[in-house]
């Protein structure tokens, strides 16, 4: 059973008529910006195939996320490395969901949110969805569109700092990661506070 537009359906039962899906990606890695897509459906044509984006191949997001641009409402934003290490990763997910929310071109007047917090200080109702990104079709495409925009991020990364393997591992700490930090260095597109960096950076010389 792959998501479906219950959740959607309950909200507008409720009374609400502009729903958004959110979901980020990039919470894990030690390199690169958290992502977070904030996408507003049209029941009358959701594309086929929508899920979580970690269970489609990299094509099947590709064609997923050039049918959603043409047909939902939709904004993309990011929280740098200097914000993750300002506020920590999880707070700097939030202020990404409250930019990409924000950034919408009809705001929105309720968010289904994938996990299980709501960011603090939200501008409109919500509602959290653990594993939302497989059970609610617009969190299965907010998805998609963040690990897309994350992953063309991370290719450009890669082309100026090679050796790290960001074309691949896409920042998250892979042996071939962890082996170049250790060998290359620290780039500013690490995360300085994660375990791996930190003690690369702070270890007694």
């Amino acid at each position: 059973m792959g998501p479906d537009y219950s959740f959607e359906d309950q909200a507008r039962a409720r009374g609400f008529t502009r729903i958004a899906g959110v979901d980020e990606v990039g919470r894990g890695p030690l390199a690169g910006p958290v992502t977070v897509a904030a996408v507003v459906l049209d029941p009358s044509q959701i594309p086929e195939g929508l899920n979580d984006s970690k269970k489609l191949t990299a094509k099947a997001r590709a064609c997923l996320y050039d049918q959603i641009i043409l047909v939902a409402d939709v904004c993309i934003a990011h929280a740098s490395v200097e914000e993750i290490e300002e506020h920590n990763i999880l707070r700097a997910s939030h202020l990404a969901m409250q930019r990409a929310l924000d950034g919408l071109k009809t705001p929105p007047d309720y968010a289904l949110i994938d996990g299980n917090m709501l960011p603090r200080n939200l501008k409109l109702q919500a509602e959290p969805i653990i594993k939302g990104d497989g059970r609610s079709v617009s969190i299965a495409a907010a998805s998609i569109m963040a690990k897309v925009c994350r992953d063309c991020v991370m290719l450009s990364l890669a082309q100026q700092h090679p050796g790290y393997g960001w074309e691949t591992n896409m920042g998250y700490g892979s042996k071939s990661h962890i082996l170049a930090l250790q060998k290359l260095g620290v780039t500013p597109h690490h995360r300085r506070l994660f375990k791996p960096v930190h003690n690369m950076l702070y270890q007694e010389k």
